[in-house]
């Protein structure tokens, strides 16, 4: 399997943390892809019209993109332990999804520093942006430790790559503030060496 990828995605990385959690690693040849919606650059358009990352291609087989596509099946290889059954799988994908949230707004706060003219620029975009991650780091911190807390799932590598990357490009932000419980976990989780295998570098 080939991987388009690039180092700082945290939708990448949480790709693969799975592949490491799964002991699959090994199995992914990566591919650097790099660019964003104004100049597509090297992304895989062939293989994701999109031109998003990350974005597997399989031999034989169509490629597969979006990371919570390529997350399903990577696990479903491994026998599917990452995604619970009931009603725990459920909260399993809603941290998902919340965590996959954060790293979309942050990613749009990056592209209005990084890609967008400074003369351009929008700070109240960049404030709602972060208001959407702010409002989601405080429901993980009232809503979702007991589940955190319990055995590792696709939330939890979420979660772990959307912190990972908030660390990464917006330090100044100090997420952890005020987040005592949520900041525990996060460098507990970090410890893990599926984490460390994989931590960004740029």
């Amino acid at each position: 399997m080939r991987l388009y990828h690039a180092p700082a995605s945290p939708f990448v990385r949480k790709v693969m943390v799975l592949a490491h959690e799964t002991g699959q690693a090994a199995a992914i040849v990566p591919v650097a892809a790099g660019g964003n919606p104004v100049d597509p650059g090297s992304m895989p358009l062939a293989q994701n019209p999109l031109g998003k990352i990350p974005c597997l291609e399989r031999e034989g087989l169509p490629s597969l993109y979006d990371s919570r596509v390529i997350c399903r099946y990577i696990d479903s290889l491994a026998g599917g332990r990452h995604y619970p059954a009931g009603e725990r799988g459920w909260q399993a994908l809603t941290l998902e999804a919340t965590a996959d949230g954060i790293c979309d707004a942050a990613v749009l706060a990056r592209y209005e520093v990084a890609v967008r003219p400074e003369g351009l620029r929008w700070p109240d975009w960049t404030e709602g942006q972060w208001a959407k991650v702010a409002r989601s780091l405080d429901a993980v911190e009232a809503r979702w430790m007991a589940h955190l807390a319990g055995p590792v799932d696709i939330g939890h590598i979420a979660l772990a790559c959307a912190l990972g990357y908030l660390d990464l490009r917006f330090p100044d932000r100090a997420w952890r503030t005020g987040r005592p419980a949520l900041a525990a976990w996060a460098g507990a989780f970090a410890e893990r060496p599926s984490m460390r295998a994989t931590a960004p570098q740029v």
